[in-house]
């Protein structure tokens, strides 16, 4: 019976540049495992977060506008698919790992918490040891979604965990494919905050900066074919990902742009604060009352996690898992009829 994985490593070895991260060149995983005869290391990485509950929570977890009104706003789902997409046509480009590349980028936004990084900021500001959902996200995979016999959670190769903690974090990922992810995510988000942004009423196409737009392209399309060319030209060689300076000051003109019209925007943010309201709401009842946690949470709050334990339960609640339940916990029957 032909191996499968060996041809394909072997295909690898031959065809993608001799900078790209091989499956077979990898750092393994925390704990051994015998090799799967039709896929690779970073093919079965991805299949293992395609197939966890975080990565099917994140349909109903807020990308940046809370209880949108339509079926077209962008949840974190489909943003880490817009993430994988853009990133595989460039890791395609450069002859790089599209399947390390994949993986990553389906697996960097694991952690994050209901009701986008408003979520996040209340729990960094709640939590004994802060929150910072790359940190979540490593966590995760490390070790919140159990696999049977497996003491390291999903137990990911360290290229994957790599560039999964490294795409937000200060650090730089030690592949050049955990590179684009985090480009990507940032290419990803801004362009599509603002085809949500114009959507939602919160900005109209006329307001986007002329001179930006010059630059990087009137539609949402042509801006992210300009980044993701100008990354490719400028990426060929070297141990970097980059943009060029005169794309990449245009970039952070708009998301500096973004930040003042949208991302601060009353009419965009005014459900922020009630929703800190339900995650700090919901972390203090747990805090308080740990045993009602489901039954998993609390094991490993008593097994040494304690408010971890907490503060891991309340992240992965999606936007509406967490509404509901605090309508159960904290308004009486009779004001919802």
């Amino acid at each position: 019976m032909i191996n499968n994985r060996e041809y394909q490593e072997k295909f690898e070895h031959e065809f993608l540049s001799p900078r790209a991260q091989k499956s077979s060149d990898s750092l393994g995983r925390r704990s051994p495992e015998t090799p799967c005869s039709l896929r690779t290391h970073y093919q079965r990485d991805r299949d293992r977060i395609i197939h966890s509950k975080s990565f099917r929570r994140l349909k109903h977890k807020t990308q940046v506008f809370l209880s949108p009104e339509g079926d077209h706003y962008r949840t974190r789902l489909t943003h880490t698919l817009e993430v994988a997409q853009i990133a595989r046509t460039i890791a395609r480009a450069l002859r790089l790992n599209e399947d390390l590349t994949e993986a990553i980028a389906l697996g960097h936004d694991l952690g994050h918490t209901p009701f986008g990084h408003c979520g996040e900021e209340r729990l960094n500001k709640i939590h004994p040891t802060g929150f910072k959902h790359y940190e979540q996200s490593l966590r995760v995979v490390d070790y919140l979604e159990r696999r049977k016999n497996s003491r390291f959670g999903l137990n990911l190769t360290e290229e994957v965990r790599d560039g999964i903690y490294h795409h937000g974090s200060k650090g730089t990922p030690m592949t050049l494919e955990g590179q684009i992810v985090s480009k990507c995510d940032r290419i990803a988000y801004l362009n599509h905050d603002i085809d949500d942004a114009i959507r939602a009423n919160v900005l109209t196409p006329i307001q986007l900066p002329e001179e930006l737009m010059k630059i990087l392209g009137r539609t949402h399309g042509e801006r992210i074919n300009t980044m993701i060319m100008d990354i490719i030209l400028h990426s060929t060689e070297g141990n970097q990902i980059l943009m060029s300076a005169d794309i990449e000051d245009a970039f952070n003109a708009l998301r500096d742009f973004m930040f003042e019209n949208v991302y601060y925007n009353k009419e965009a943010k005014k459900e922020e604060e009630r929703a800190e309201y339900i995650v700090e709401s919901l972390y203090e009842y747990y805090k308080n009352k740990p045993e009602l946690m489901p039954d998993e949470r609390f094991e490993d709050y008593q097994h040494g996690d304690g408010i971890e334990a907490v503060k891991d339960y309340v992240a992965s609640m999606s936007d509406r898992y967490a509404v509901n339940l605090y309508k159960e916990l904290f308004i009486p029957k009779f004001w919802l009829y």
